[in-house]
């Protein structure tokens, strides 16, 4: 901005659904223009924060469920028992609202290329206007990149139908000069659902140029976009990921990194430069192997900001480089993140905040009614770590054992009550 000064206006927070989360007004601040850093590009934009109080804060219960045993060693991560998908309350996404029908007529399970054959069916259905391409059950070769178009659903009949990076996988590239099996690549109103996407990374090479520009599940600069029901394995980069856009939610999904030795940065799933989205009832293990990194991260890159993002009801593993879930600061703003009914258990840390290119401030973060079990850290802030300055952090009705205490500063509009802590589980 060119008058030195920031101006605030009040953004509500949404609550957390039918968890019952609290609710309270934060300041949207306003971009600074004239200091952009090469990154990402993204459609919204807000930095330069002026805090407003905290207007309400009730407690939120506890979950009663953790859906793992309580025990002191490491629990096994159970799929959730949902009788309906995960609310998408933050964002209210929907993704494509097109109904007809494009079946894929590729034969899965045998070792020709699939690309052509389901980017076609793709192509087909978004110059109708919208549609939902169908895969049958099986083993799918995808040797080029899937790109989305606009209000086109991707559908599969559930784990079994998998999306396999092919031999030639690494050969070419996708529009952003990375390797995703999936992208949206500015498509809107698309949805993904109901398959596996093999990355393959366990048996190709993947440490090749621009391993980090796209992702295995790639939802890029695109709004209303639903990934729900999505399995991701063999990373060799991020798993889940949404890049700049907005009204975006992740549910019911999992990722995993099984690779030893092979790879580093491998999150799970990964929010950078974007906004409104929900992440939401899913299963994270970055664990399996030695080569994961973060469980869930919420990301700035450049001077972009992050901000009304709802964490709820995951269960989460982070790899033995990252943390379960991390905040992951710079010359960005990252505000307005709710994390709520969590389980985080078998990482180095629960929560952690982390600063990379820069040192804007993280504020009115609310983090209420989860669980951090048998982290590597037994110490103060092995449950949540908050290493830099931080305001109007609402820490509340959390519950941590096995896995050390939690560490909050001493900031502006900061609430520290009725969190616990056992030595055991």
């Amino acid at each position: 901005m060119t008058n030195g000064k920031n101006a605030a206006v009040p953004m509500p927070l949404s609550p957390s659904g039918a968890e019952g989360g609290t609710s309270f007004t934060a300041a949207r601040p306003l971009r600074r223009e004239g200091r952009r850093k090469q990154g990402p590009p993204r459609l919204l934009s807000a930095v330069g924060p002026m805090l407003l109080l905290l207007t309400s804060m009730a407690p939120v219960a506890i979950p009663a469920a953790a859906a793992m045993p309580v025990r002191s060693s490491l629990p096994v991560a159970a799929a959730p028992v949902a009788a309906a998908p995960s609310a998408c309350a933050q964002s209210g996404t929907t993704g494509s609202s097109a109904t007809s029908a494009y079946a894929v007529t590729a034969t899965p399970n045998d070792s020709i290329d699939d690309t052509a054959n389901i980017q076609g069916r793709i192509n087909a259905a978004g110059i109708a206007g919208g549609g939902v391409v169908k895969l049958s059950t099986g083993t799918y070769i995808i040797n080029g990149k899937l790109q989305m178009q606009n209000n086109v659903t991707l559908e599969g009949q559930g784990p079994g139908t998998i999306l396999k990076a092919g031999p030639s996988f690494t050969n070419n590239t996708g529009p952003a000069g990375g390797y995703p099996l999936v992208t949206t690549a500015g498509a809107d109103n698309t949805t993904l659902s109901h398959f596996t996407a093999d990355h393959s990374g366990d048996t190709l090479n993947g440490n090749v140029v621009g391993r980090l520009n796209e992702y295995v599940i790639d939802v890029r600069e695109s709004r209303n976009s639903l990934v729900q029901d999505v399995h991701t394995k063999n990373p060799f980069t991020y798993s889940i990921a949404f890049v700049g856009g907005s009204g975006w939610c992740v549910r019911d999904s999992s990722t995993q990194s099984a690779t030893n030795g092979k790879y580093v940065e491998l999150d799970g799933i990964h929010a950078m430069n974007t906004s409104d989205g929900d992440i939401v009832g899913n299963i994270v293990d970055q664990r399996k192997g030695t080569d994961g990194d973060d469980g869930i991260a919420v990301h700035t890159f450049g001077d972009e900001d992050v901000h009304d993002i709802r964490i709820a009801n995951n269960n989460v593993r982070g790899g033995r480089h990252g943390a379960g879930i991390d905040l992951a600061g710079g010359s960005g703003v990252i505000y307005n993140i709710n994390l709520t009914g969590n389980t985080v258990w078998g990482s180095p840390r629960g929560l952690h905040d982390a600063y990379y290119d820069g040192t804007e401030h993280i504020h009115h973060i609310q983090i209420v009614g989860n669980t951090f079990m048998n982290n590597d850290i037994k110490t103060t802030g092995g449950a949540v770590d908050f290493e830099r300055p931080v305001t109007y952090v609402t820490m509340t009705d959390n519950t941590a054992c096995n896995s050390g205490d939690y560490r909050l500063p001493s900031g502006t509009g900061n609430i520290n009550a009725r969190n616990t802590y056992t030595a055991l589980c």
